[in-house]
């Protein structure tokens, strides 16, 4: 499988996760771009030969493919402004960001190197676990694409943009807001002085049924057995927080209207 040098613009989470993995799948990594030096250095620390880049001019990089992992709202202002050698490819990590926001960009080829994972700095990630969804027009290039990703992982899927947006709002939902609702769990158990400890095993247990089952058949609780009593009453319960209360009536209305 053929090994790539590969320069990456960011110091985000997936930065840090992705420029370590990519050395260790046996690629060089030229450099880790940041306007930040210190942030870029912290990567550069974790790498072999990589060097720190304060600056978007790559024309003198031996990089073969430039990884942009940064915010959504800057992938196409530093797709505008790189200035990249012959032959390079660009590509983002973008869940949501679609492939013509490298239009614009010096680079010979664009394409999508997405990671389908939640990353952070203060934990590990098995990124041989990790899906990664792929993207270009150029088939050559996807073919490049396909080997990066399949030397971090076997789960490898070309998706189209419009697809991923697709995929990427659905693990909004199953992710970020399922976060969110735990949160709100932790608020009400602290608010009453209880221990958030007490209700771990109901998640883990929660999450691996849904998993092995299914959501729909794993939902249980007042608004699946249509009891409203209980609704009414936790609804009261939760009026101290009209935003709140708002999220359980809402949602507890949603469950009764999908079963």
């Amino acid at each position: 499988m053929g090994k790539y040098k590969i320069a990456v613009i960011g110091t985000g989470n997936v930065a840090w996760h992705l420029a370590p993995a990519l050395e260790n799948a046996g690629h060089t990594v030229t450099e880790i771009y940041s306007r930040d030096f210190h942030r870029a250095e912290k990567i550069v620390n974790q790498l072999y030969t990589a060097e720190v880049k304060t600056d978007l001019d790559f024309s003198e990089s031996q990089a073969r493919v430039y990884i942009i992992a940064v915010a959504d709202a800057a992938i196409s202002q530093i797709a505008d402004a790189i200035i990249l050698p012959e032959n390079s490819i660009l590509v983002h990590t973008s869940g949501s960001m679609p492939l013509d926001v490298l239009n614009y960009s010096s680079a010979s080829y664009t394409g999508i190197f997405y990671p389908l994972q939640s990353f952070s700095k203060s934990r590990q990630i098995e990124m041989d676990e990790v899906p990664f969804l792929l993207e270009s027009d150029d088939q050559a290039t996807l073919l490049c694409l396909k080997k990066l990703a399949k030397s971090l992982s076997p789960n490898c899927y070309v998706v189209k943009s419009k697809d991923r947006k697709a995929l990427h709002i659905a693990a909004v939902f199953a992710s970020n807001f399922t976060n969110h609702m735990i949160r709100i769990a932790e608020e009400v158990m602290r608010r009453q002085g209880l221990d958030f400890d007490m209700l771990q095993p109901l998640i883990i247990e929660q999450i691996s049924k849904t998993l092995e089952i299914g959501a729909k058949a794993a939902q249980t609780g007042p608004a699946v057995r249509g009891d409203l009593n209980v609704l009414d009453m936790h609804h009261q319960f939760l009026n101290y927080n009209d935003q709140i209360a708002e999220i359980y009536k809402i949602i507890s209305q949603d469950i009764i209207d999908a079963n």
